[in-house]
């Protein structure tokens, strides 16, 4: 007997063997089983996530190196070195500037009490009553306020909290990539669609992590200079934070001004604080917001709408290691689920910054048969 779609003539409606909404709602389920699993492994995984965008960043120096005529071996070990010695010199600044900004915050004690005081005198000279003033300024506490900037840089620090494991996992990938190029010509002849997404994936976080290091060097150079030119306490720390803030889609400049600003109003009043928020507002926003995207847009093709919940998104799973790696960790789910399928490629135009068509899929050669037939 005929199959009734074969009289009719008509292509199946689908492809799948289960209904395509039962597909999604087990998809979701997955992904929810994935997540919740990630997170709980959030103090393994987040580390394992860092050591691998370390690895793809520096990954053309041993290439380099082996086109100058080094050895093989002699050239993973130089890349090796290099990013191990700068983890160590970041981590090392970053805590040694911590301890400095500890033995720091008693000394403005007083100055934050004489603060709290003339910002009641200024209530209760425009009417408002001592009492209600009282009951508002109450709840600002000094101990609160620099808890805060000590758990932002704390945060920070906590980044490499298994600085061990980072550097070992290194290690272990750069020896790795060193055959990388010929497991993706493997990859290439066997899946040219995995291959375009994983290699894709490699020059987009490569370029993301590159311009962000070279401006976010810029902005902490321009953001330390104008801090000691105005006087506030510890400017290379706070350069250091605008350093690794910018690695934070969004909201890292935020973070990185409200410690210095702090400093500044109790150093010398608003006047001083509100200069530091204009300098570090020019600054930043010139640099982070019109001349850096123009650099790395291509090579990212986010919008910022899914840029924003990339970082509360991989924030939330990974805590402060999760929001500096928010894109590269996007652009290698979105590898790894969209660009390594062709047929889900087309969500590529919703994700991204500007409305690109897909490239053309060349048509399929005709099988042996008919080309012997014609």
């Amino acid at each position: 007997m005929t199959d009734p779609q074969d009289v009719s003539g008509a292509a199946p409606d689908s492809q799948w063997s289960m209904p395509r909404g039962l597909i999604v709602i087990l998809g979701l389920a997955a992904l929810v089983v994935t997540v919740a699993g990630i997170q709980v492994a959030a103090s393994i995984v987040g580390p394992i996530f860092l050591a691998l965008m370390l690895t793809v960043a520096v990954h053309p120096l041993p290439e380099w190196l082996h086109r100058k005529g080094l050895p093989t071996w002699l050239a993973t070990i130089a890349a090796i070195l290099v990013v191990n010695s700068i983890i160590l010199v970041l981590v090392l600044s970053l805590a040694l500037s911590v301890a400095q900004l500890a033995t720091l915050l008693p000394e403005y004690a007083d100055d934050f009490t004489a603060l709290i005081d003339d910002a009641q005198s200024f209530l209760n000279s425009n009417g408002v009553n001592s009492t209600d003033s009282q009951t508002l300024l109450s709840q600002v506490d000094y101990g609160k306020v620099f808890g805060f900037v000590e758990a932002i840089l704390q945060s920070m620090l906590g980044v490499f909290s298994n600085l061990l494991f980072v550097l070992a996992l290194l290690l272990f990938m750069a020896v790795d990539g060193s055959s990388y190029g010929a497991r993706m010509r493997i990859v290439t002849q066997m899946r040219p669609d995995i291959a375009t997404a994983l290699t894709s994936f490699s020059a987009g976080t490569r370029t993301y992590l590159i311009v962000s290091t070279v401006f976010g060097l810029i902005v902490a150079v321009i953001d330390t200079g104008a801090l000691w030119a105005l006087g506030i306490p510890l400017p290379i720390l706070w350069g250091l934070l605008s350093f690794i803030t910018n690695y934070i889609p969004n909201v890292g400049f935020i973070l990185g001004l409200v410690p210095p600003a702090l400093l500044a109003l109790l150093q010398g009043g608003p006047g001083l604080m509100l200069t530091v928020i204009v300098v570090y507002s020019v600054i930043n926003v010139i640099i982070q917001s019109v001349i850096q995207p123009k650099f790395v847009g291509d090579a990212v093709g986010l919008s910022v709408t899914f840029t924003f919940l990339s970082l509360v998104f991989w924030a939330w799973i990974l805590g402060p290691l999760g929001a500096i790696l928010a894109i590269p960790l996007s652009l290698m789910a979105k590898a790894l689920l969209i660009d390594i399928d062709p047929s889900t490629r087309w969500v590529n135009t919703i994700l991204s910054s500007a409305p690109t068509p897909p490239a053309p899929v060349p048509a399929p050669s005709p099988p042996r048969h008919e080309k012997e037939e014609s």
